[in-house]
């Protein structure tokens, strides 16, 4: 019976987070919409800068059950208008004859694009926080993919995901890219590891059991499509065993994707220790269905300059990032991968 009554619950799980979707959906679509009337009185000298603070004492005075419409809330609610109207095709256009302000309005309805997926809350985050419609787009669709909370959202920003995933995509090498398609937005140029609270100096071990302890956070910073294997994973070779420091495995890609850890600048020979856990994986380990394997070297520093001339006769498809203890400058990735790519 038990089982019988857990299904019952089941269906009440599911019907209540269908609500929550549908209020989420109609939300979202309101606060459009608000947002969309109010642009356009603006935009036509219609409503002055004053006339807002009054709709919001209006309705405050008037209507003291309607939450949420704070002159605040409504100003942003015509800033999410205007920042995304621009990118959707959206029908404004109502009937010749115009019988009503609301009727002019009624096109306008966003419950069929990604914007209703996310909270109103992730919405105010993304319009204050980013600065293109590029980095935007980037962390909508991210936030929709990894169901990002709000403070997952605000901590990627932080760390400046965009520009780091931007200048990752830049310097993948080019054995990966033939190797594997659809990798782009998957590996960055540097991870960020300021929850880890590591000592100054710190060994490989040290890393290795603070990433291990953290690993919640560390699969948020890698992308929730890592999927943790184990620590020190023993592979065999000959009649000697070695260990591997992180093993991964990616859905995406549907490939193992070994970590060698280094708490200290990228030095060349350390890539002949990586290539040989690629070789020994692909052989011994990777399933018949399964793409070769992904090396990743985590430095605490690296040469770009270094590290492009010892991937460039490698056949292994691995990469090197480096790591920081603390939240980067952005203004200092901005202009790294300006410098990139123009």
């Amino acid at each position: 019976m038990e089982t019988q009554f857990d299904e019952v619950i089941l269906l009440i799980k599911q019907a209540r987070s269908n609500a929550i979707k549908q209020v989420n959906i109609e939300l979202i679509n309101l606060h459009w919409q608000v947002g969309a009337y109010i642009s356009s009185k603006v935009a036509n000298a219609i409503w002055g800068n004053k006339t807002v603070a009054e709709l919001a004492a209006h309705i405050e005075k008037h209507h003291p059950d309607l939450k949420g419409f704070t002159k605040r809330n409504l100003y942003n609610m015509k800033l999410f208008y205007e920042t995304y109207q621009p990118t959707l095709k959206t029908d404004n256009q109502s009937d010749t004859i115009v019988q009503s302000a609301i009727s002019q309005f009624k096109g306008i309805d966003i419950k069929n694009t990604d914007l209703v997926k996310l909270g109103w809350t992730h919405h105010l985050v993304l319009i204050s926080r980013t600065k293109s419609l590029e980095e935007r787009q980037f962390y909508l669709k991210l936030t929709i993919r990894e169901n990002y909370s709000v403070r997952e959202l605000e901590r990627q920003i932080n760390s400046c995901l965009f520009e780091r995933v931007m200048l990752g995509n830049t310097n993948l090498p080019k054995n990966i890219k033939s190797k594997q398609k659809d990798i782009s937005n998957i590996f960055k140029d540097s991870y960020v590891f300021e929850f880890l609270n590591l000592p100054k100096p710190h060994n490989e071990k040290d890393l290795q059991k603070a990433l291990i302890k953290g690993i919640k956070d560390f699969i948020i910073e890698l992308g929730k499509d890592f999927l943790f294997i184990g620590e020190e994973y023993k592979i065999q070779v000959g009649t000697k065993d070695f260990y591997i420091d992180l093993l991964f495995y990616h859905r995406g890609l549907q490939c193992l994707i070994p970590f060698e850890l280094k708490a200290d600048e990228f030095k060349p020979e350390y890539l002949g220790k990586l290539n040989f856990y690629l070789e020994a994986l692909d052989r011994d380990h990777k399933k018949p269905h399964e793409n070769p394997s992904i090396g990743i070297m985590l430095c605490k520093g690296k040469n770009d300059d270094v590290v492009e001339y010892s991937l460039s006769r490698t056949l292994s498809p691995a990469m090197v990032a480096d790591y920081q203890m603390q939240l980067p400058d952005k203004k200092l990735l901005m202009n790294k991968l300006h410098d990139i790519l123009s």
